[in-house]
């Protein structure tokens, strides 16, 4: 329970730092938060921890309309439910589809609520294209982003497992039986 705690708060530090601090357009750790939050704290910590982390950190950065951060927190609560598959399927190939399906939806699923929602484009089909078109440079940075983050969370925690599960050497002990014999 006290390592679940210690995990929650780190993951929502380092999820509103990500926000916070200053950064490439796009590239945040959230969507790896949630996939790493999913697989070892479950649907529910994820979840609480999404809307913690998007809601106190959009407190700071202001809110938009309404419509579109409804497609942000949805496209990215989505990824809450992706723990059980990578649980299931652990190993490099999720590790790495896992972020390329759901870096891919929130593009689809958010461009089309800027297309559908903001001023910003024309209601015709060539409105959607262009919607889709101009936020190439934003998706390629964020599929980075939600890689190398995904990779770092995942890789990290299980060099940590690796390496808290090996046989303990002393190696002072090493040194004293080598002078005792």
């Amino acid at each position: 329970m006290k390592k679940n705690i210690f995990f929650f708060i780190l993951l929502l530090t380092i999820g509103i730092a990500g926000r916070m601090l200053p950064h490439v357009w796009n590239t945040t750790p959230i969507l790896a938060i949630i996939l790493f939050a999913s697989t070892y704290l479950g649907k529910k910590h994820s979840a609480w921890l999404l809307f913690a982390t998007m809601g106190i950190s959009d407190i700071f950065l202001g809110t938009y309309q309404w419509q579109i951060m409804l497609s942000v927190y949805t496209s990215l609560g989505l990824a809450c439910f992706a723990g059980d598959f990578i649980k299931k399927h652990k190993g490099i190939v999720s590790i790495i589809a896992t972020p390329l399906v759901f870096s891919t939806l929130f593009y689809v699923v958010t461009n089309w609520a800027v297309w559908q929602f903001s001023p910003l484009y024309t209601h015709t089909f060539q409105g959607l294209l262009d919607s889709y078109t101009m936020a190439l440079p934003f998706f390629k940075n964020s599929l980075t982003g939600d890689l190398v983050y995904t990779a770092l969370f995942f890789g990290l925690y299980e060099a940590y497992v690796v390496l808290k599960n090996q046989p303990k050497k002393n190696i002072l002990m090493k040194d004293v039986q080598t002078l005792v014999s």
